[in-house]
């Protein structure tokens, strides 16, 4: 038996959780100057409704495994939510790539249906079936790696008021429970969010509604980076940490 809640509440919606492969160049392309890509060239997208503030925040992430200073882990590229309260603050505080979008996702009966929009674009559908109940397996840990940095308020190029640097977003989770998908994941083209251009699809791994247990999480301010060799980062899409200029593209 799953997790059990009164109609209606917001709290303990299971992740839906999305994995496949891509081609390593193309994740290392995407990475900055001192985080390397990790053993598998793997893209990882967790899609959510989670309870922030009192009310329900709709979001999707997309992470890419990566290695700092051979720690084996996740860098994220983009988390898109849909309240824009909780996306400067986090920018600011921890330098999570941090902006507004549309997330879509539901349950109705075995059908799992979830759809990704940014800008007017929507760039991700996913339509799927819960096949089985899955092991919970052991308890687990996890590194997710975001970036901090300032550029100098007088505008001189690879000038910093806060260098780059790599911030360690460490976990431990348990698993509640969690289903099998059987579906389909597709990408569609995006100037905004280009996951479908610069991270293409070469094999779907796995899909899975997944309820954690939250057991431990940790923040920490790493290793200062290359503020040359970060520069072209510097510049972004919609928040994000994928290449752009100035904010990325006009409509």
């Amino acid at each position: 038996m799953g997790p059990q809640t009164n109609p209606g509440e917001i709290c303990q919606w299971p992740m839906l959780k999305i994995a496949y492969r891509t081609d390593a160049d193309k994740i290392a392309a995407l990475l900055p100057a001192g985080i390397e890509p990790g053993d598998n060239p793997n893209v990882y997208i967790t899609i959510y409704n989670f309870p922030v503030g009192g009310e329900p925040e709709y979001g999707y992430v997309v992470n890419v495994e990566a290695k700092y200073q051979g720690i084996a882990g996740e860098f994220t590229l983009a988390i898109g939510i849909d309240q824009e309260n909780a996306v400067h603050i986090s920018q600011e505080r921890w330098g999570q790539p941090k902006f507004v979008a549309e997330t879509q996702y539901y349950r109705l009966g075995n059908m799992v249906k979830a759809k990704l929009s940014h800008q007017g674009y929507t760039f991700l559908e996913f339509t799927g079936e819960v096949t089985d109940v899955l092991p919970n397996g052991d308890e687990f840990e996890q590194n997710e790696w975001w970036i901090k940095s300032s550029r100098a308020v007088d505008g001189t190029p690879e000038k910093y008021d806060f260098p780059p640097h790599v911030v360690r977003v460490y976990s431990k989770y348990g698993t509640q429970y969690q289903e099998g998908l059987a579906g389909e994941l597709k990408l569609m083209d995006s100037p905004w969010d280009p996951i479908a251009n610069l991270l293409p699809m070469r094999e779907q791994l796995s899909a899975k509604l997944w309820s954690p247990i939250f057991l431990d999480r940790r923040i920490t301010l790493e290793g200062e980076l290359d503020g040359q060799a970060f520069w072209p980062h510097a510049d972004t899409i919609g928040g994000s940490r994928w290449p752009g200029t100035d904010g990325g593209p006009k409509k």
